[in-house]
């Protein structure tokens, strides 16, 4: 199986190291040639201009989503022309009491080639069967609820 990593690079600016007094702002490398600026959520005290783990859970989750249907739907012989997909992680307490994503909500919305049609019953079921083969979603599928709205 693969190993994939990425890099994490955070430094401290203040002169002391106190509870909510230091920032975790961060960068995060992928491949060795993207960077993304991360932080937590601005309700945490992060900047809201930067990503912050939540997202980027949601967003691995769309992506996973999205690349899984792309690869059913190629084999369906699908004429996919776009895919739009706008993901919400949802904070709130888990079973335990924590602090956690309970929920992501994802909202894609499929376009095809002129002429061909599906009816909303069969792209649900193969948006559901997208779901049921995204490696994301099966790591999560205990702990959080998924809803492909």
């Amino acid at each position: 199986m693969s190993d994939l990593a990425i890099e994490l690079h955070w430094h401290r600016n203040e002169p002391q190291f106190t509870p909510g007094a230091y920032s975790a702002a961060h960068v995060v490398h992928y491949n060795r040639l993207f960077e993304i600026d991360v932080d937590a959520a601005p309700d945490w005290g992060g900047n809201p201009e930067h990503t912050n783990p939540e997202q980027a859970l949601a967003s691995a989750l769309s992506s996973c989503h999205m690349m899984t249907f792309l690869a059913l739907a190629a084999k369906a012989e699908w004429p996919v022309a776009s895919y739009h997909d706008y993901a919400v992680a949802h904070l709130g307490k888990n079973p335990k009491g924590q602090m956690s994503v309970t929920k992501i909500d994802l909202h894609p919305v499929v376009r095809f080639d002129t002429g061909f049609n599906v009816s909303d019953q069969t792209l649900a079921e193969m948006q559901d069967r997208a779901h049921r083969y995204c490696f994301i979603a099966n790591t999560l599928a205990d702990s959080v609820e998924i809803n492909v709205l």
